[in-house]
């Protein structure tokens, strides 16, 4: 079943009808990147840079012709006769370029660089064509390319090591815990506050691709990886930090108690056999405030005047269904490629209004397009990079880990009675319990448990047969917990704080709010049907054909958050932070992006300021943009005219600049003038 297909054509169609119109070519090199992540290992902040180094390549490509737009890296200016076609030519050799460049390693390159050329071909245009003779469309297309590989090439992310993390003696990252073996009751830890890898037989990843079955970290190194946006004045801290998460026997324990519960609660959810029917139509689920999940729907469909109707299911059903969509997989294209198929299918909606914030004059297809892709990728990129720096600065813990280990210690809610130990889970009548000799015998609840275990009420993991079976929930001992998810799978490989699904999705929500001007989708609603009995994989279902619907963005990206609970991939703190932390990383993105847009990124006030750290020193710090270029001057005499420092115009590539001044008399006044070239 390739599912992510199915999501792009089912959400067109269901929104309103397809728009008739060709697609731009930025469209068509949007879908070529897709394409090649779903055949690719599903690698999230790899794949999201990917995504914004193609759109910086294509928009940077059409503000080569337009005498408004500030290009991201590359900066000249060019004109043509017939500009429209300039640009399809230039947009596609620059888009080429950077996708040959970041697919050539990539585990189906042969077929990806394939299909690649058999585009440009069929555009008309010639491969070998490598000239860079800018009076051309294709020599712009191929300058634009050269200057966006030079910007990301040395960005941290280790793209010439094949995103490989750095040794341990430089660096590297190195797990406190042992493995966990997942075909093995219990786990050992040294700290269960903190990730561990998992050892999987028969391991794959969630496209199906056979990997080690010990787990290696993907992306360690993203705390060091260069943002479109953000900002911060240490370069090992988090760019954004919402504070740590609990910790087991340190602060917020009871919190982190609460938390392991929940998601023990969430796997009891998932069964569609205990009688429980939701509504889950957007007059009643969703519309939470930011962090929250205290949302009881909308009241009217803005674009109908008319309450929603009910969507009433059973819970079983629409939590299973919700965390396998999520899950991008199989064929996945990863969240942030998810949230590009998402955003092309709105922009394809018949009637479609190409207003950027809703408002002014209709932009043409591809203009839109091209600054929708480079804001809606800047935010993911900057998503993976917030995400990412937080997952390797707090390396937090995954659910298995915790139930496991907490379950296998025993209970910690009764000191007087069986099975006592005080980091233990806690009880809950008829979700945790501690396994007696009454309750372990035939018929019993807990029937051939060992007693004195700790017994949950849980999913039990992938039936025999996942195409004509499923599992329910069952009572199993709690130290063999498996997580909602294909047992050779079982949870992604890296630390779990924050959720990346919940910022990357809500990052993108806030793009999409912002530049169509609402948070609701085009008529207010988007659905995906699941077809009863062959959507899933984990196991057969759902029961009967479930319909997800959505009334806005945030409700869209607020249930991807949701379903990693569901899916025991997450605890409710890693998707509460990650959406906090991706408003921020898709509200900075777009402001960012829209100074581009407007050609404002040069004439924008920034700051400068001056602190004296001791007698003999004293730091400057520039509030800077990324990509341009800042130089210092410095005199002893308003009325005399400012010094360049000796170094002169610097490309900035971190954001703020410090420097640090040694304080010699006569005393000195400073300033730095910024340009867009040196």
């Amino acid at each position: 079943m390739h599912i992510t297909r199915s999501i792009l054509i089912q959400l067109v169609a269901c929104m309103m009808p397809a728009a008739s119109a060709a697609p731009s070519i930025a469209q068509t090199w949007d879908e070529q990147i897709l394409a090649a992540i779903r055949i690719d290992r599903p690698h999230p902040p790899v794949h999201a840079r990917n995504l914004f180094s193609l759109s910086a390549a294509m928009y940077d490509a059409w503000a080569a012709y337009d005498g408004v737009a500030v290009g991201f890296v590359y900066r000249g200016k060019h004109s043509a006769g017939d500009v429209a076609a300039a640009r399809h030519q230039a947009i596609s050799y620059a888009a080429y370029r950077i996708l040959k460049e970041r697919f050539a390693l990539s585990l189906n390159a042969a077929t990806t660089l394939a299909v690649l050329n058999a585009q440009m071909t069929a555009l008309g245009y010639n491969t070998a064509n490598t000239s860079t003779d800018t009076s051309t469309p294709a020599g712009v297309g191929n300058s634009v390319a050269a200057a966006v590989s030079a910007w990301f090439i040395n960005d941290g992310a280790r793209q010439l090591q094949n995103y490989a993390d750095y040794p341990a003696n430089q660096g590297g990252y190195v797990s406190v815990n042992p493995p966990l073996y997942t075909n093995l009751t219990g786990t050992t830890v040294t700290d269960v506050n903190r990730w561990q890898p998992l050892y999987v037989i028969n391991a794959v990843d969630q496209n199906g691709n056979p990997t080690g079955s010990l787990q290696t970290y993907l992306g360690a190194q993203w705390l060091g990886v260069r943002p479109f946006s953000l900002t911060r004045s240490v370069s090992t801290s988090p760019w954004i930090d919402p504070g740590p998460p609990p910790r087991l026997n340190g602060a917020g324990d009871g919190q982190f108690r609460s938390e392991v519960v929940e998601v023990i609660r969430s796997s009891s959810e998932l069964t569609p056999d205990d009688g429980v029917i939701v509504d889950v139509s957007p007059g009643a689920f969703g519309n939470n405030s930011l962090g929250e999940n205290d949302g009881n729907g909308h009241a009217t469909n803005p674009a109908t005047g008319l309450p929603y109707a009910t969507n009433l299911m059973k819970r079983g059903d629409f939590t299973r269904v919700l965390a396998e969509f999520w899950a991008d997989g199989p064929s996945s294209e990863t969240p942030p490629g998810h949230w590009n198929a998402i955003a092309n299918a709105v922009r394809n909606t018949a009637g479609f209004q190409t207003k950027i914030g809703g408002t002014g004059p209709a932009l043409d297809d591809l203009e839109w397009d091209v600054k929708m892709y480079f804001s809606l990728n800047a935010a993911v990129h900057d998503a993976a990079c917030a995400a990412w720096a937080l997952k390797r600065h707090y390396d937090g813990f995954r659910p298995i880990s915790a139930v496991r280990y907490m379950g296998g210690l025993g209970q910690s809610s009764n000191p007087a009675g069986p099975s006592y130990h005080p980091s233990g889970l806690p009880l809950v009548a008829d979700l945790i319990e501690v396994v007696t000799a009454s309750t372990a015998q035939t018929g019993g609840r807990h029937q051939g448990l060992p007693v004195g275990s700790v017994a949950i009420r849980t999913w039990p993991g992938q039936p025999a047969s996942p195409t004509t079976q499923y599992s329910g929930v069952k009572w199993i001992q709690a130290s063999n917990w498996f997580p909602f998810q294909k047992k050779t799978f079982v949870t992604p490989a890296f630390p779990g704080y924050v959720s990346g699904h919940s910022t990357f999705s809500r990052a993108a929500a806030e793009v999409l709010t912002a530049i169509t001007g609402s948070p609701f989708f085009p008529g207010g609603l988007a659905t995906y049907t699941a077809p009863a009995n062959t959507y899933l994989t984990f196991e057969k279902g759902p029961s009967q054909s479930v319909q997800l619907q959505w009334a806005t963005y945030f409700d869209a990206s607020d249930q991807a958050g949701l379903s990693r609970l569901w899916g025991g991939i997450h605890v409710p703190v890693d998707d509460i932070n990650g959406r906090r932390v991706g408003a921020q990383c898709g509200r900075a993105a777009w402001s960012l992006a829209s100074r581009y847009f407007d050609g404002s990124i040069a004439s924008a006030p920034f700051a400068v300021t001056i602190r004296h750290l001791n007698q003999t020193q004293c730091e400057l710090k520039c509030e800077t943009v990324r990509g341009l270029y800042y130089k210092l001057q410095s005199t002893t005499d308003l009325a005399q005219p400012f010094v360049d420092d000796p170094a002169g115009f610097i490309h900035c590539v971190d954001s703020p600049s410090v420097v640090i001044q040694t304080i010699t008399p006569p005393r000195k006044f400073y300033r730095y003038v910024r340009a867009l070239a040196p």
